[in-house]
């Protein structure tokens, strides 16, 4: 699964750094030349749903997400193993259902074949992001379930407080170095 995740990155990568150059040259069209690319904002709105959709199994993988954990965190090991998995579970069964109802979502737009409005692509393929990304994303969270189940460590959720301490660590750390 490694090529996965690279794939995945370098698709995050690519769509940041794809959405700021096109961004900037409407701005730079806009503002010194007074012109505009009728295509830029489609273009970047298409990125960006690209973005959130693979970002978001990206999130999982590297457990980035926010969310209210006190409860959890209340419980003792076995307790909150159980409720992770649980959780787990019941997100793959969440993803799946967007993603079977993404599929039939873009079959519709396939078959009716409208174009985007300002770029000759049919409407159907951007959109395909939608069933994939949450195929991703029922796949990320298997995974989790499976390191849960075996005994291994997962974390569903970021740690907020956790790397705002150690941020501060570091940047006191810093401070300690400069003469």
């Amino acid at each position: 699964m490694r090529w996965l995740e690279h794939l995945e990155e370098g698709l995050l990568a690519f769509l940041l750094t794809a959405m700021t150059l096109v961004t900037f040259m409407q701005v730079v069209a806009r503002y010194i030349f007074n012109y505009s690319f009728v295509w830029a904002h489609e273009i970047t709105g298409v990125m960006f749903g690209w973005l959130i959709f693979i970002g978001m199994s990206y999130g999982v993988r590297v457990g980035a997400h926010i969310g209210v954990d006190a409860f959890v965190k209340s419980l003792g090991d076995g307790a909150a193993r159980v409720v992770a998995m649980l959780a787990a579970s019941l997100c793959i069964v969440y993803a799946l259902i967007v993603t079977v109802g993404g599929y039939q979502y873009v079959s519709k737009m396939y078959e009716v074949g409208i174009l985007m409005q300002d770029v000759p692509v049919p409407q159907w393929l951007p959109r395909t992001v939608l069933p994939l990304g949450f195929a991703l994303l029922a796949l990320r969270f298997a995974q989790v379930l499976h390191q849960l189940a075996t005994g291994g460590k997962a974390h569903l959720l970021g740690d907020e407080a956790k790397d705002a301490l150690k941020l501060r660590q570091d940047s006191a750390d810093d401070d300690e170095v400069k003469p």
